[in-house]
Protein backbone atom coordinates (compact mmCIF):
# COMPACT_ATOMS: atom_id res chain seq x y z
CA UNK A 1 0.00 0.00 0.00
CA UNK A 2 0.98 3.43 -0.79
CA UNK A 3 1.74 6.11 1.70
CA UNK A 4 -1.03 7.74 0.29
CA UNK A 5 -3.35 5.35 1.34
CA UNK A 6 -1.86 4.59 5.08
CA UNK A 7 -3.89 4.87 8.25
CA UNK A 8 -2.87 8.08 9.84
CA UNK A 9 -3.16 8.39 13.54
CA UNK A 10 -4.71 12.13 14.67
CA UNK A 11 -2.45 14.24 15.74
CA UNK A 12 0.64 13.05 13.93
CA UNK A 13 0.18 16.53 11.34
CA UNK A 14 -0.76 14.21 8.24
CA UNK A 15 -3.66 15.73 6.37
CA UNK A 16 -7.42 13.93 6.77
CA UNK A 17 -9.35 12.14 4.01
CA UNK A 18 -11.62 14.10 2.31
CA UNK A 19 -13.89 11.34 1.77
CA UNK A 20 -14.01 9.89 5.50
CA UNK A 21 -13.43 12.40 7.49
CA UNK A 22 -13.53 16.19 5.86
CA UNK A 23 -16.53 18.61 5.83
CA UNK A 24 -19.54 17.81 3.80
CA UNK A 25 -19.31 19.50 0.46
CA UNK A 26 -22.33 20.81 -1.27
CA UNK A 27 -23.07 19.52 -4.53
CA UNK A 28 -24.53 23.64 -5.29
CA UNK A 29 -21.33 24.25 -4.85
CA UNK A 30 -22.34 27.23 -2.24
CA UNK A 31 -20.34 27.35 1.19
CA UNK A 32 -21.43 25.01 4.33
CA UNK A 33 -23.85 26.04 6.43
CA UNK A 34 -20.83 26.54 9.10
CA UNK A 35 -19.12 29.01 7.08
CA UNK A 36 -22.70 31.74 6.99
CA UNK A 37 -22.55 34.14 9.42
CA UNK A 38 -24.67 32.92 12.31
CA UNK A 39 -27.61 35.46 13.80
CA UNK A 40 -27.40 36.81 16.98
CA UNK A 41 -29.90 36.07 19.57
CA UNK A 42 -33.00 38.23 19.91
CA UNK A 43 -32.98 39.75 16.90
CA UNK A 44 -36.17 38.68 15.72
CA UNK A 45 -37.94 39.10 18.90
CA UNK A 46 -36.92 43.02 19.14
CA UNK A 47 -38.36 42.74 15.08
CA UNK A 48 -41.73 41.69 17.08
CA UNK A 49 -41.76 43.89 19.30
CA UNK A 50 -41.38 46.86 16.92
CA UNK A 51 -44.40 45.26 14.64
CA UNK A 52 -46.09 45.04 17.63
CA UNK A 53 -45.90 48.31 18.62
CA UNK A 54 -46.60 50.07 15.32
CA UNK A 55 -49.88 47.96 15.07
CA UNK A 56 -50.85 49.20 18.61
CA UNK A 57 -49.87 52.81 17.87
CA UNK A 58 -51.77 52.53 14.15
CA UNK A 59 -54.82 51.08 16.15
CA UNK A 60 -54.88 53.97 18.53
CA UNK A 61 -54.90 56.23 16.03
CA UNK A 62 -57.64 54.89 13.89
CA UNK A 63 -59.48 54.31 17.24
CA UNK A 64 -59.27 58.36 17.70
CA UNK A 65 -60.39 59.11 14.16
CA UNK A 66 -63.06 56.64 14.91
CA UNK A 67 -64.43 58.91 17.94
CA UNK A 68 -63.48 61.95 16.23
CA UNK A 69 -66.09 60.62 13.57
CA UNK A 70 -69.03 59.84 15.98
CA UNK A 71 -68.18 63.04 17.59
CA UNK A 72 -69.01 65.28 14.82
CA UNK A 73 -71.90 62.82 13.40
CA UNK A 74 -73.57 63.28 17.03
CA UNK A 75 -72.91 67.07 17.11
CA UNK A 76 -74.63 67.35 13.62
CA UNK A 77 -77.48 65.30 14.80
CA UNK A 78 -77.54 67.97 18.26
CA UNK A 79 -77.39 70.85 15.63
CA UNK A 80 -79.94 69.38 13.29
CA UNK A 81 -82.59 69.00 16.08
CA UNK A 82 -82.08 72.57 17.65
CA UNK A 83 -82.73 73.92 14.05
CA UNK A 84 -85.91 71.70 13.52
CA UNK A 85 -86.64 73.09 16.80
CA UNK A 86 -86.04 76.47 15.97
CA UNK A 87 -87.25 76.79 12.46
CA UNK A 88 -90.06 73.77 12.31
CA UNK A 89 -92.21 73.43 15.10
CA UNK A 90 -94.75 75.96 15.58
CA UNK A 91 -93.35 78.30 18.47
CA UNK A 92 -96.70 80.17 19.35
CA UNK A 93 -100.75 79.74 18.18
CA UNK A 94 -100.77 83.68 17.60
CA UNK A 95 -102.18 83.84 13.79
CA UNK A 96 -102.30 80.81 12.84
CA UNK A 97 -105.41 77.91 12.36
CA UNK A 98 -105.52 75.53 15.17
CA UNK A 99 -107.32 72.08 14.37
CA UNK A 100 -107.37 70.44 17.70
CA UNK A 101 -110.36 67.92 17.04
CA UNK A 102 -113.15 68.23 19.99
CA UNK A 103 -114.73 71.03 22.37
CA UNK A 104 -112.05 72.72 24.54
CA UNK A 105 -111.71 75.95 26.78
CA UNK A 106 -108.83 78.13 25.35
CA UNK A 107 -106.76 79.57 28.00
CA UNK A 108 -104.32 82.61 27.77
CA UNK A 109 -101.81 83.59 30.31
CA UNK A 110 -101.10 87.36 31.47
CA UNK A 111 -98.37 86.80 33.77
CA UNK A 112 -95.44 89.64 35.04
CA UNK A 113 -95.60 93.39 33.96
CA UNK A 114 -97.48 94.41 31.53
CA UNK A 115 -95.11 96.32 28.30
CA UNK A 116 -94.60 96.34 25.11
CA UNK A 117 -91.44 94.32 25.78
CA UNK A 118 -92.37 91.71 27.73
CA UNK A 119 -94.53 88.72 27.62
CA UNK A 120 -97.19 90.03 28.49
CA UNK A 121 -97.37 92.62 25.88
CA UNK A 122 -100.40 93.66 23.73
CA UNK A 123 -98.72 92.21 20.53
CA UNK A 124 -98.14 88.58 22.28
CA UNK A 125 -101.82 88.57 24.63
CA UNK A 126 -103.95 89.67 21.02
CA UNK A 127 -102.06 87.04 19.10
CA UNK A 128 -103.42 84.28 21.72
CA UNK A 129 -106.79 85.96 21.91
CA UNK A 130 -107.56 86.24 18.08
CA UNK A 131 -106.27 82.58 18.00
CA UNK A 132 -109.12 81.49 20.38
CA UNK A 133 -111.98 83.00 19.20
CA UNK A 134 -110.97 81.94 15.60
CA UNK A 135 -110.98 77.99 16.14
CA UNK A 136 -113.93 76.89 15.78
CA UNK A 137 -113.84 74.43 18.89
CA UNK A 138 -113.55 77.28 21.00
CA UNK A 139 -116.61 76.52 23.56
CA UNK A 140 -115.49 79.52 26.05
CA UNK A 141 -112.11 81.38 26.78
CA UNK A 142 -110.15 82.08 29.92
CA UNK A 143 -107.70 84.96 30.26
CA UNK A 144 -105.79 84.20 33.38
CA UNK A 145 -104.06 87.02 35.23
CA UNK A 146 -100.90 87.20 37.55
CA UNK A 147 -99.96 91.02 37.21
CA UNK A 148 -99.40 94.16 38.84
CA UNK A 149 -100.05 96.43 35.83
CA UNK A 150 -97.85 98.37 33.76
CA UNK A 151 -98.49 100.25 30.98
CA UNK A 152 -101.95 101.97 30.36
CA UNK A 153 -101.25 101.84 26.67
CA UNK A 154 -100.49 98.06 26.43
CA UNK A 155 -103.60 97.53 29.13
CA UNK A 156 -105.88 99.82 26.95
CA UNK A 157 -105.04 97.99 23.63
CA UNK A 158 -105.76 94.37 25.18
CA UNK A 159 -109.02 95.91 26.62
CA UNK A 160 -110.18 97.16 23.56
CA UNK A 161 -109.80 94.17 21.25
CA UNK A 162 -111.68 92.04 23.55
CA UNK A 163 -114.32 94.24 23.17
CA UNK A 164 -113.96 93.70 19.63
CA UNK A 165 -113.93 90.34 19.28
CA UNK A 166 -116.65 89.84 21.80
CA UNK A 167 -119.08 91.55 19.23
CA UNK A 168 -117.34 89.38 16.10
CA UNK A 169 -117.94 86.26 18.36
CA UNK A 170 -121.02 86.81 20.75
CA UNK A 171 -121.33 83.18 21.39
CA UNK A 172 -118.07 82.51 23.04
CA UNK A 173 -117.99 84.19 26.53
CA UNK A 174 -114.39 85.38 27.91
CA UNK A 175 -114.22 85.06 31.66
CA UNK A 176 -111.08 86.42 33.58
CA UNK A 177 -109.30 84.59 36.48
CA UNK A 178 -107.34 86.08 39.44
CA UNK A 179 -104.18 84.24 40.54
CA UNK A 180 -102.11 86.21 43.17
CA UNK A 181 -102.93 89.49 41.70
CA UNK A 182 -105.00 91.66 39.42
CA UNK A 183 -103.63 95.14 40.31
CA UNK A 184 -103.55 98.54 37.75
CA UNK A 185 -103.26 97.73 34.61
CA UNK A 186 -104.33 93.63 35.31
CA UNK A 187 -107.62 94.85 36.63
CA UNK A 188 -107.78 97.38 33.13
CA UNK A 189 -107.55 94.39 31.12
CA UNK A 190 -110.05 91.87 33.58
CA UNK A 191 -112.64 94.58 33.35
CA UNK A 192 -113.40 93.54 29.95
CA UNK A 193 -114.26 89.75 30.59
CA UNK A 194 -117.99 88.94 31.01
CA UNK A 195 -116.90 87.88 34.23
CA UNK A 196 -114.42 87.72 36.65
CA UNK A 197 -113.12 85.38 39.08
CA UNK A 198 -110.60 85.12 41.98
CA UNK A 199 -109.15 83.35 45.12
CA UNK A 200 -110.05 84.54 48.38
CA UNK A 201 -106.65 85.21 48.93
CA UNK A 202 -106.16 86.85 45.51
CA UNK A 203 -105.07 91.10 45.62
CA UNK A 204 -107.87 92.46 43.53
CA UNK A 205 -108.15 96.38 42.49
CA UNK A 206 -105.30 99.47 42.45
CA UNK A 207 -107.75 101.21 39.85
CA UNK A 208 -105.25 104.40 39.83
CA UNK A 209 -102.67 106.01 38.02
CA UNK A 210 -99.07 106.31 39.17
CA UNK A 211 -95.72 108.55 38.32
CA UNK A 212 -92.92 108.91 40.36
CA UNK A 213 -89.02 109.56 40.59
CA UNK A 214 -86.20 111.10 43.00
CA UNK A 215 -85.24 114.83 43.65
CA UNK A 216 -81.43 115.24 44.47
CA UNK A 217 -81.22 119.24 44.44
CA UNK A 218 -80.60 119.44 48.16
CA UNK A 219 -77.95 116.74 47.85
CA UNK A 220 -76.16 118.28 44.91
CA UNK A 221 -76.31 121.83 46.86
CA UNK A 222 -74.33 119.76 49.92
CA UNK A 223 -71.59 118.37 47.37
CA UNK A 224 -71.40 121.31 45.54
CA UNK A 225 -72.63 119.80 42.42
CA UNK A 226 -74.28 122.27 39.45
CA UNK A 227 -76.57 120.75 37.35
CA UNK A 228 -76.12 122.51 33.88
CA UNK A 229 -79.61 121.48 31.52
CA UNK A 230 -79.42 122.66 27.89
CA UNK A 231 -82.92 122.16 26.16
CA UNK A 232 -84.85 123.62 23.11
CA UNK A 233 -88.10 123.60 24.12
CA UNK A 234 -89.19 126.04 27.87
CA UNK A 235 -90.32 122.64 29.45
CA UNK A 236 -88.63 119.76 27.68
CA UNK A 237 -86.39 119.45 31.27
CA UNK A 238 -89.57 119.36 33.33
CA UNK A 239 -89.72 117.21 36.14
CA UNK A 240 -85.92 116.66 36.03
CA UNK A 241 -85.05 115.17 38.85
CA UNK A 242 -81.73 117.86 39.00
CA UNK A 243 -83.43 120.69 39.15
CA UNK A 244 -86.63 121.95 41.75
CA UNK A 245 -90.03 121.18 40.73
CA UNK A 246 -92.29 124.02 39.25
CA UNK A 247 -95.55 124.45 40.13
CA UNK A 248 -96.75 124.83 36.96
CA UNK A 249 -95.30 121.62 34.89
CA UNK A 250 -96.40 119.44 38.52
CA UNK A 251 -100.11 120.95 37.55
CA UNK A 252 -99.48 119.70 34.03
CA UNK A 253 -98.53 116.15 35.14
CA UNK A 254 -101.43 116.16 37.35
CA UNK A 255 -103.61 116.96 34.84
CA UNK A 256 -102.35 114.26 32.29
CA UNK A 257 -102.47 111.67 35.56
CA UNK A 258 -106.53 112.29 36.20
CA UNK A 259 -106.75 112.19 32.43
CA UNK A 260 -105.22 108.68 32.34
CA UNK A 261 -107.22 108.24 35.45
CA UNK A 262 -109.99 108.82 33.98
CA UNK A 263 -109.63 106.42 31.19
CA UNK A 264 -109.32 103.87 33.22
CA UNK A 265 -112.60 104.53 35.52
CA UNK A 266 -114.60 104.46 32.56
CA UNK A 267 -113.20 100.90 31.25
CA UNK A 268 -113.91 99.58 34.54
CA UNK A 269 -117.49 101.19 34.80
CA UNK A 270 -118.26 100.15 31.09
CA UNK A 271 -116.79 96.89 31.91
CA UNK A 272 -118.73 95.97 35.23
CA UNK A 273 -121.60 98.33 35.01
CA UNK A 274 -124.07 98.33 37.72
CA UNK A 275 -122.05 95.42 39.27
CA UNK A 276 -119.69 97.83 40.84
CA UNK A 277 -120.71 98.80 44.62
CA UNK A 278 -121.75 102.59 45.35
CA UNK A 279 -118.27 103.55 46.98
CA UNK A 280 -116.03 106.06 46.82
CA UNK A 281 -112.82 103.84 47.67
CA UNK A 282 -113.24 102.03 44.53
CA UNK A 283 -111.40 104.31 42.13
CA UNK A 284 -108.63 105.29 45.15
CA UNK A 285 -105.90 103.21 43.55
CA UNK A 286 -106.21 100.84 46.83
CA UNK A 287 -106.02 97.02 46.65
CA UNK A 288 -108.40 94.49 48.42
CA UNK A 289 -108.39 90.50 48.60
CA UNK A 290 -110.53 87.99 46.89
CA UNK A 291 -113.57 88.21 49.56
CA UNK A 292 -113.45 92.10 49.94
CA UNK A 293 -113.54 92.21 46.23
CA UNK A 294 -116.33 90.36 45.60
CA UNK A 295 -117.97 92.83 48.13
CA UNK A 296 -117.34 96.08 46.16
CA UNK A 297 -118.42 93.88 42.75
CA UNK A 298 -115.07 94.19 41.41
CA UNK A 299 -115.27 90.32 40.93
CA UNK A 300 -118.81 88.15 40.58
CA UNK A 301 -117.69 85.04 42.46
CA UNK A 302 -114.58 83.00 44.06
CA UNK A 303 -113.10 80.23 42.03
CA UNK A 304 -109.91 78.87 40.07
CA UNK A 305 -109.66 78.18 35.92
CA UNK A 306 -110.23 74.66 36.21
CA UNK A 307 -113.48 75.74 38.09
CA UNK A 308 -114.59 78.02 35.45
CA UNK A 309 -113.87 75.57 32.67
CA UNK A 310 -115.82 72.78 34.37
CA UNK A 311 -118.62 74.44 36.28
CA UNK A 312 -119.10 77.71 34.01
CA UNK A 313 -118.06 77.07 30.50
CA UNK A 314 -118.78 73.22 30.58
CA UNK A 315 -116.08 71.81 28.72
CA UNK A 316 -113.57 70.67 31.66
CA UNK A 317 -110.49 69.64 28.60
CA UNK A 318 -108.42 73.20 28.90
CA UNK A 319 -106.05 74.14 25.25
CA UNK A 320 -103.33 76.38 26.35
CA UNK A 321 -103.66 79.41 23.65
CA UNK A 322 -100.80 81.60 25.14
CA UNK A 323 -98.24 82.84 22.45
CA UNK A 324 -95.03 81.54 23.11
CA UNK A 325 -91.42 83.56 22.95
CA UNK A 326 -89.38 82.53 19.60
CA UNK A 327 -86.40 82.66 21.43
CA UNK A 328 -84.87 82.74 17.86
CA UNK A 329 -85.93 86.27 17.65
CA UNK A 330 -85.44 87.25 20.55
CA UNK A 331 -81.80 86.72 20.09
CA UNK A 332 -81.75 88.48 17.33
CA UNK A 333 -83.94 91.59 18.25
CA UNK A 334 -81.41 92.13 21.21
CA UNK A 335 -78.46 92.29 19.22
CA UNK A 336 -80.34 95.33 17.23
CA UNK A 337 -81.52 96.80 20.08
CA UNK A 338 -77.91 96.66 21.63
CA UNK A 339 -76.13 98.12 18.23
CA UNK A 340 -79.02 100.89 18.36
CA UNK A 341 -77.79 101.50 21.78
CA UNK A 342 -74.30 101.72 21.33
CA UNK A 343 -75.00 103.77 17.98
CA UNK A 344 -77.26 106.27 20.29
CA UNK A 345 -74.97 106.52 23.03
CA UNK A 346 -71.69 107.20 20.71
CA UNK A 347 -74.01 110.00 18.94
CA UNK A 348 -75.31 111.72 22.78
CA UNK A 349 -78.65 112.41 21.17
CA UNK A 350 -82.33 111.77 22.86
CA UNK A 351 -85.41 112.76 22.43
CA UNK A 352 -86.47 111.29 26.11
Amino acid sequence: MSDDKKDQTPGDGAAKDVWTEGEPVHASGNESDASKPKKEPGVDEAEWQRDLLNRLAFSAVNEQRRTRRWGIFFKFLVFAYIFFILFYIPRDWGGADIKLGGEHTALIEISGVIAADSPASADTVVGGLRAAFKDENTAGIILRINSPGGSPVQSGYIYDEIKRLRALYPTIPLYAVVVDVCASGGYYIAAAADEIYADKASMVGSIGVVMNGFGFTGAMDKLGVERRLLTAGSSKGFLDPFSPLKTDEVDHVKGMLGNIHQQFIDAVKDGRGDRLADSDKIFTGLVWSGEQALELGLIDALGSSSYVAREVIGVERIVDFTPRPDYFQQFADRIGMTMANVLSSQMGLSLD
